[in-house]
């Protein structure tokens, strides 16, 4: 899903960024997913340390593309730009933040992860993503998957009552597993909802925009795409944050080694400047012909760079979209879960809709039921103990 730039500073000048999402929509204490496995579908997926340290959580990989089988074919080579997406999507899911010592980790940071690659970084199909949602139907009860992540969209709209993509999509949930779909990013586009997010019976989700903290007093709807769906079915059922997300950069690609350059920069004392960008020549050309200026131009390019490439720090940049809202509801169903694993798929659902919290001043249409309430559904899910509602 596209990124776009924002305006303002970094704000924490040891890590800067934004809040890490516990701090901003809340979340149980007690509950990490611990036990709980979810399956991502995507274009592709890198085994990054906050998945893999101390120890790997990732259960199993299928490549849908190549037919390949087993986490030893989980391809480790980050030249491959198909494996951002996926990556920066488990890791908002499943990070535990090992390389932000834990300030970027997860709601679930001991859920494990089933990864599925059904496209690349040009093209996910339609039926791509229909085949992806059967593999996991199939080794459902093998790697013991609960829920399905899934951030991307079909190639067209068609009433779930005859399309292949959305029965399958109704097939994972009557198996017992809860499908998580990113509802899209096309607010400019009323009623446009492609399969699988338009499916009833999948958590379809929608984003906010807190400006990075909620304290701040701005929260307000991302640019989410919103029902009704060609059925006449109102989507998003719920919406958290889509914008000012903490995400891995994939390491010892360019952007990781300009992000490296820059953040290095931003410490370094004046007189240290010039041979730092000469101990790094071509990565960060703008900077090359800088190197015998005085510092304060030096650091008035590093500053705008920081700012304009979302960067963080050489690890983590910010990233925006519903692809980054589905997987914090991923990680809040894995957490009820975890404190109730008897709950169906439809129980999950409830739940998040009966404690979702309406935005002021924002048409229904547009918000469902509101904003994810992580603490209170754990809550929740804690009083169904047992099979009964309360």
């Amino acid at each position: 899903m596209p990124h776009r730039h924002h305006e303002g500073q970094p704000q924490d000048q040891h890590i800067p960024g934004p809040l890490p999402i516990a701090e901003r929509i809340g979340a149980h204490p007690h509950f990490t997913g611990k036990g709980v496995v979810a399956a991502f579908l995507d274009s592709g997926f890198h085994p990054h340390p906050d998945l893999v340290t101390p120890y790997s959580r990732i259960r199993a990989y299928y490549d849908l593309m190549s037919g390949k089988n087993g986490t030893e074919h989980l391809d480790s080579n980050t030249q491959d730009p198909s494996a951002w997406h996926g990556m920066m999507s488990s890791v908002v899911a499943a990070g535990n933040g090992a390389l932000s010592n834990g300030r970027f980790r997860s709601l679930a940071p001991e859920m494990e992860l089933v990864l599925v690659k059904v496209g690349t970084v040009q093209r996910i199909h339609h039926d791509d993503i229909t085949r992806g949602i059967e593999w996991a139907i199939l080794n459902r009860n093998r790697y013991g998957i609960r829920i399905l992540n899934i951030s991307c969209g079909g190639d067209y709209e068609e009433s779930y009552l005859t399309d292949t993509l959305s029965r399958f999509a109704e097939m994972a949930v009557r198996a017992g597993i809860v499908v998580v779909c990113a509802v899209g990013n096309r607010g400019d586009m009323p009623g446009h909802i492609l399969p699988p997010a338009s499916v009833p019976a999948v958590i379809s989700v929608g984003g906010v925009d807190d400006a990075g903290n909620p304290r701040l007093g701005r929260v307000s709807l991302y640019r989410s795409s919103y029902g009704p769906t060609l059925d006449g079915i109102q989507k998003p059922e719920i919406v958290t944050l889509a914008d000012w997300l903490a995400a891995p950069i994939l390491p010892n690609t360019p952007t990781q080694k300009q992000a490296a350059l820059l953040s290095k920069l931003a410490k370094a004392p004046d007189e240290e400047l010039r041979g730092i960008i000469e101990a790094h020549p071509g990565v960060f050309h703008s900077l090359d012909e800088l190197r015998d200026r005085p510092p304060f131009q030096i650091r008035q390019v590093v500053s705008a760079a920081l700012r304009d490439g979302l960067v963080i720090d050489k690890h983590y940049k910010m990233v925006d979209g519903t692809s980054f809202a589905a997987p914090i509801v991923t990680s809040v169903v894995a957490q009820m879960l975890e404190a109730n694993p008897d709950l169906t798929p439809l129980q999950v659902k409830q739940i998040l809709i009966k404690t979702a919290r309406r935005l002021p001043d924002v048409e229904v249409d547009k918000q469902g039921w509101g904003t994810l309430q992580p603490l209170r559904a754990v809550e929740e899910a804690l009083c169904w103990r047992g099979g009964y509602g309360h």
